[in-house]
């Protein structure tokens, strides 16, 4: 509230002003402030202490935090995020969320962007299997969430150990020879005021080499294709 429409609320005559006065003083203190033989140079003084102090009192809605349970509609890059979105969209791997910087996609459509893995025609094994036991390997408290034959091939969701006490989110969409994918990490730092998000997607890239390494598939890059 600004000092003008705070002094606009305490002036007398307006009887709104003089309930709102009497509310936050005593009768002695309202006809000290509002009494005839005051000059004015002794009532501006406290007319301006009482307006910051209403001020400094109210409430105002753009400094509230964001609060989860709160029935607005999900309108910040913070709120955002703590709705994470996993499974197929269309048919496909989901991209990266705008608001997580810590997620490596095989979507075209994402930022942070990775090609599929291509399975070798001398590997015989059930490529799912292979694939939980490469998990299992190399991740810490692997936890499958979703083991699914669709009709756009075998979808693997998996909940892995992330930083901070946080689960990470690994996806796989197992086509025939291709193996697409989406690793993210589920916990977002955000610099105040929860606008930007802060990190990159280097743990991610990390755990997938490891995964990798572990299945051996073959994982093309931009530096191979040079």
């Amino acid at each position: 509230m600004s000092l003008v429409a705070s002094l606009q609320l305490i002036l007398p005559p307006r009887p709104r002003s003089t309930k709102l006065l009497c509310s936050l003083q005593s009768p002695t203190q309202e006809q000290e402030l509002f009494s005839s033989s005051s000059s004015p140079n002794s009532l501006l003084p406290k007319l301006i202490s009482f307006a910051l102090a209403l001020s400094l009192t109210s409430y105002s809605p753009a400094l509230a935090i964001p609060s989860l349970s709160s029935s607005q509609p999900l309108t910040t890059p913070f709120t955002q995020s703590k709705f994470v979105q996993t499974g197929l969209l269309n048919g496909k791997i989901r991209p990266c969320p705008s608001t997580n910087p810590g997620c490596v996609s095989t979507n075209p459509t994402s930022s942070s962007f990775s090609f599929p893995l291509t399975i070798p025609e001398t590997d015989t094994q059930d490529p799912i299997e292979k694939l939980k036991e490469a998990i299992m390997s190399t991740q810490k408290n692997p936890k499958f969430v979703v083991l699914e034959d669709t009709p756009y091939g075998r979808y693997v969701e998996a909940e892995v150990e992330g930083g901070g006490f946080s689960r990470d989110v690994m996806e796989f969409l197992v086509k025939q020879d291709v193996v697409a994918y989406r690793c993210m990490a589920t916990k977002v730092t955000f610099v105040y005021p929860f606008t930007t998000a802060f990190g990159d997607s280097k743990g991610q890239e990390e755990r997938l080499k490891k995964l990798i390494d572990q299945l051996g598939w073959y994982a093309p890059t931009f530096e191979s294709m040079e």
